[in-house]
């Protein structure tokens, strides 16, 4: 329910807002003065504060002032009976959303107080998808591959010099052609990104050059390709290894003259891009099967970096789990967990075949699905149980020691016999090929007993 403060010295004027308010189904909170006003809204969260000008202690203009330093987000609606032009502009000019005469159209006070929550509303979406698209994340780790990578960046970034960047799915390959982009003299310009595997193959020469309208059936507008999008900045190609040779050929020509041609256009338009390139494949592996150009390889292999699989590093994992806390947490307007060191350790026993993004992923589903800490215990029920349905080999990151092992493994079998027989003792040692007494023993030493119906 949309929360109301009523900042006024007059008791009867708070008394009919509020009711008049709470009628519409609005919550109401009341102040009798500027600096009781002002302290309300520090403590708390309001959608709208409708506040009078003349009042002891502070006076409406100085709550609006101070309110708006401490909470630049709050929409003010003033209501004064000592109404002029000047105070109405000036209540403006200070961040007031409006500004209302007393008595008030109720009408109209209610459309403002509408409209002020929509305002409100469009403030905070804006803000979440501004911070979703140019947050530059950090790359996380202080591992000895990590920093090596963070100092090949801070060297090679300022250059104009090709970057072609390999690694595993899932391990940052984009996170570090940013951070190339961010820290390079094309900053201030585009960087674009193209994934070419997401495109298909009749496709791909259309994406990166673009096409005149009418080229080819479906070619209903002109369209301006990603090395023209990115001309001044940088071009980020991502999974390069799944590009036709044809395409292949034309991003080489275009690297070795610093021109595209349109799909059906003979005009050669001059392109001033830096190429950043990444793969998951081994492209000299895939030079000879013959799938990829070597000449093309060499022209963007200038520098090469090497982003390793989070398994090689999980002296990092601590860091990203700390910091994907910290950002799945003011996503959603959460507070942040704590995670206990238990947890920790346990996130690192994992191997992680779906990298950092596969951590980010689990770091998610435990900030939503546990309270205010994380445990070992949460870690076993929401992360590893999905890994052992997706592989049966994630049972042996488990245990360090043969004899634990052994005794889960001995403990799941005798487990699974007893309900194989619907937990007939006699029939389960026979089958076993043990005797009962044996069976018994077995079962108290592993607490294994029938769960009642």
């Amino acid at each position: 329910m949309p929360k109301i403060l009523i900042i006024d010295d007059e008791e009867v004027i708070r008394s009919t807002l509020a009711e008049i308010l709470e009628y519409e189904d609005y919550e109401t909170e009341q102040a009798k003065d500027g600096k009781e006003g002002l302290d309300m809204i520090k403590k708390n969260d309001y959608d709208v504060v409708l506040s009078d000008i003349k009042m002891p202690k502070l006076n409406g203009i100085e709550v609006l002032e101070q309110a708006l330093d401490a909470k630049p987000d709050t929409q003010f609606i003033m209501i004064s009976g000592h109404a002029d032009i000047d105070t109405a502009v000036e209540a403006t000019k200070k961040g007031a959303y409006d500004f209302i005469q007393k008595p008030p159209d109720l009408n109209r006070l209610l459309v403002s107080i509408r409209n002020a929550m929509d305002k409100s509303e469009l403030v905070v979406e804006t803000k979440k998808l501004r911070r979703k698209i140019t947050k530059v994340r950090h790359i996380i780790g202080d591992s000895p591959v990590m920093t090596k990578i963070k100092e090949t960046i801070k060297r090679v970034a300022p250059t104009e010099a090709r970057v072609l960047i390999t690694g595993n799915n899932g391990t940052g390959k984009e996170l570090v052609a940013r951070w190339i982009h961010e820290q390079s003299n094309r900053a201030s310009g585009p960087l674009v990104e193209v994934n070419c595997a997401a495109i298909p193959s009749e496709l791909i020469e259309s994406e990166l050059f673009g096409h005149e309208k009418g080229s080819f059936t479906g070619a209903y507008k002109q369209r301006i390709g990603k090395f023209e999008q990115a001309n001044g900045g940088t071009l980020f190609m991502d999974e390069i290894g799944d590009m036709s040779l044809s395409a292949q050929a034309k991003v080489l020509r275009a690297l070795q003259e610093s021109k595209i041609t349109r799909i059906g256009s003979d005009k050669q338009i001059s392109v001033e891009v830096r190429i950043v390139a990444a793969t998951n494949k081994d492209l000299l592996a895939e030079i000879e099967a013959g799938n990829f150009r070597e000449d093309l390889y060499h022209r963007l292999s200038v520098i090469l970096v090497h982003v390793p699989p989070l398994r090689e590093r999980r002296e990092d994992i601590p860091d990203l789990v700390t910091n994907f806390l910290e950002d799945i947490s003011a996503e959603y307007g959460m507070n942040v967990p704590e995670i206990t060191e238990g947890a920790i350790a346990e996130l690192m026993k994992l191997d992680w075949t779906g990298n950092v993004r596969e951590l980010r992923n689990v770091v998610e589903r435990l900030t939503i699905m546990c309270d205010n800490k994380i445990t070992d215990q949460d870690v076993n029920d929401f992360a590893v149980p999905q890994r052992r349905k997706r592989s049966g080999g994630s049972i042996f990151q488990q245990y360090e020691i043969f004899q634990e092992f052994k005794d889960h493994v001995e403990k799941e079998f005798i487990t699974s016999k007893l309900e194989k027989h619907n937990w007939n003792i006699s029939k389960t040692a026979e089958s076993m090929e043990i005797q009962r007494s044996h069976l018994y023993n077995k079962m108290q030493k592993y607490g294994i007993q029938r769960e009642p119906a």
